[in-house]
């Protein structure tokens, strides 16, 4: 086997490879009597069926499989004897197939970078700081009461806040529009799920009562074919439900978990999820920020088959994310995020390589740990983890990346910025 290597532009690389004929034409032989010795054709007995026949039926479909096992192994061969690392699946360009002339092919693909790291002292990260204050207890304990809200039906004028049941008809120049009909549809006072208009033409009114209104729809209403409309709506009260916040009491506390301890236990463990909720938003942002102070200080050329890869991985994360068809995302967006998530990743593969790093086992194991704490047998999820080799080698990932991080923010100039816990988790 012959091998030449050749540079274009950039990363692209070029491996021009000849394979002798005489390689080819024994192996598709060889695998010629194979398949004459299993092979039945009428008018002859399995292995009786004489290699000329077996050559003129199958012989071209042979030589092919025969040329395609060739040129995977010859490539893989050139890549390893060239040392090289290429980024995605090569373009293969055939020159000479031809039976009894040696096999000449060429491949084209794109190698990883070199990655140079940037000189991480010269990056400056700004960390936001915050500890949980008594009002903010105080505020969490009345959203989880929101959490746990119900609606009893009342004889009054509907306000604010109720959940009000409609029937109602819409018309549009005295004619009926598709999807502007309902039947004891309820309506969250307040919420602006309606039109706007709608919800306040409600506001005052009482159970049984009918009425019209008139109102537009927006003129950019995301049903184009009533954007901008006059309509008259007919609309007539069911049932208005009001609001009703539980009581703060031990059956509050039992349904999240607090069996035992009453108010003392319960702020304890609401006091631990917010620190815990803090210490992941925090991780988060820095890791967030690292990334794109990183990525715009180290000048990386990103092989574009991986850029095409991660492009598309994105796409389908925002479709997945929203439940169906993403709208259309622009491509300089997507080429941006693709390329700042691909960088830092480069980047991370050349820290854990230039410095031997693995997953710390102590550490593994708290990240195993702190998720099995949420569980009611703790000990049963740590075994089923340890005992799950692709779920642990994902916690092992997770921790590795840890590291890496960990490594980057001990040689960055960190400042701290002292904030509200609500400022810190929205970060």
């Amino acid at each position: 086997m012959q091998v030449s290597l050749s540079s274009s532009q950039g990363l692209e690389r070029k491996l021009t490879i000849e394979v002798p004929a005489e390689e080819i034409d024994s192996s598709v032989t060889e695998r010629l009597r194979e398949t004459a010795r299993s092979v039945r054709f009428n008018g002859f007995r399995k292995g009786k069926v004489p290699l000329s026949i077996v050559k003129k039926r199958l012989g071209s479909g042979i030589r092919q499989e025969v040329i395609s096992e060739v040129m995977n192994r010859s490539y893989a061969e050139a890549i390893h004897q060239e040392g090289l690392r290429p980024a995605g699946q090569p373009r293969l360009e055939i020159n000479e197939i031809a039976e009894g002339k040696d096999l000449r092919f060429a491949a084209v693909f794109e190698v990883y970078p070199e990655i140079e790291l940037p000189d991480f002292s010269r990056i400056k990260i700004e960390s936001l700081t915050a500890e949980v204050t008594e009002e903010d207890l105080g505020n969490m304990v009345e959203t989880l009461r929101k959490q746990r809200e119900t609606f009893e039906e009342v004889e009054r004028a509907a306000a604010d806040g109720d959940l009000v049941h409609i029937d109602f008809s819409g018309r549009i120049d005295g004619e009926e529009f598709e999807g502007g009909k309902g039947e004891n549809i309820g309506v969250l006072l307040g919420s602006e799920q309606m039109i706007p208009g709608f919800e306040d033409a409600i506001k005052g009114r009482g159970p049984g009562e009918k009425f019209t209104c008139e109102l537009k729809f927006p003129d950019d209403y995301q049903q184009r074919d009533l954007a901008g409309k006059d309509v008259e709506f007919s609309i007539r009260i069911n049932i208005v439900r009001e609001p009703r916040l539980p009581e703060i009491d031990e059956e509050f506390y039992r349904s999240f978990g607090v069996e035992q301890g009453g108010e003392e236990a319960f702020h304890k463990e609401i006091v631990r999820n917010m620190e815990r909720e803090l210490k992941t938003a925090g991780r988060s942002r820095m890791k967030s920020r690292i990334s794109e102070a990183v990525v715009k200080r180290a000048d990386i050329d990103v092989p574009e088959a991986l850029m095409a890869e991660e492009m598309d991985r994105i796409r389908e994360q925002a479709e997945k994310n929203l439940g169906g068809k993403a709208p259309g995302i622009p491509e300089d967006l997507l080429r941006d995020q693709a390329r700042r998530r691909l960088g830092m990743g480069l980047i991370m593969a050349e820290i854990v390589d230039s410095n031997d790093m693995k997953a710390d086992p102590e550490r593994v194991r708290e990240a195993i740990e702190e998720l099995a704490s949420t569980y009611e047998s703790p000990e049963e999820v740590v075994r089923w983890y340890y005992g799950n080799e692709q779920q642990l080698s994902a916690v092992e990932t997770s921790v590795l990346e840890d590291q890496v991080f960990d490594f980057i923010a001990d040689k960055v100039k960190l400042t701290e910025k002292a904030v509200s816990y609500q400022e810190a988790i929205r970060g």
